[in-house]
């Protein structure tokens, strides 16, 4: 372990389908589509998974988590962040904060805003003043703005 701070950013993006749950930052999004992967494809959580993946040089999601392991079908990602958050202790590190972004063109999001900051939080086993979410829109351009994906970001700072 290197001593003093880290940082990482993270990165995702998952397509909108039917017939699936929204899941942002481990809180059900009331909408007519959810989005397609392996697990319940947090797209919030997974790049905050790789922003503190990354902060302490242990790779990426894919790497701890891999899409074609049975096991993480249909996973919660708060489960996958909750074990990176053990990697990091065990490595000597522990989360300052995390400032991510989420680009949807639908749902609204910002009634859900501070529940994902809580859950968030808790995950992360940090106040919820330690977790910071913005949502925004794509302005209606590329795949976010035509409603077929949401990206989100993100950025963590890790002390020792």
């Amino acid at each position: 372990m290197s001593e003093g701070n880290r940082i990482g950013i993270g990165y995702d993006i998952h397509r909108l389908v039917e017939g699936r749950k929204l899941v942002l930052g481990g809180v059900d999004i009331a909408f007519e589509k959810g989005l397609l992967g392996h697990s319940d494809s947090d797209v919030l959580t997974h790049a905050i998974c790789d922003a503190l993946l990354g902060a302490a040089a242990l790779g990426d999601i894919g790497t701890h988590f891999p899409d074609n392991d049975p096991q993480w079908a249909g996973a919660s990602s708060l489960e996958f962040l909750s074990r990176v958050v053990e990697m990091l202790t065990e490595k000597g590190y522990r989360v300052h904060n995390v400032d991510a972004t989420v680009m949807a063109e639908r749902p609204k999001l910002r009634p859900y805003v501070q529940s994902i900051r809580e859950s968030l939080a808790s995950a992360l086993q940090v106040d919820v003043d330690q977790v910071n979410i913005k949502a925004k829109t794509n302005e209606g351009l590329e795949s976010v703005g035509r409603g077929e994906a949401i990206v989100a970001q993100a950025v963590a700072l890790l002390i020792t």
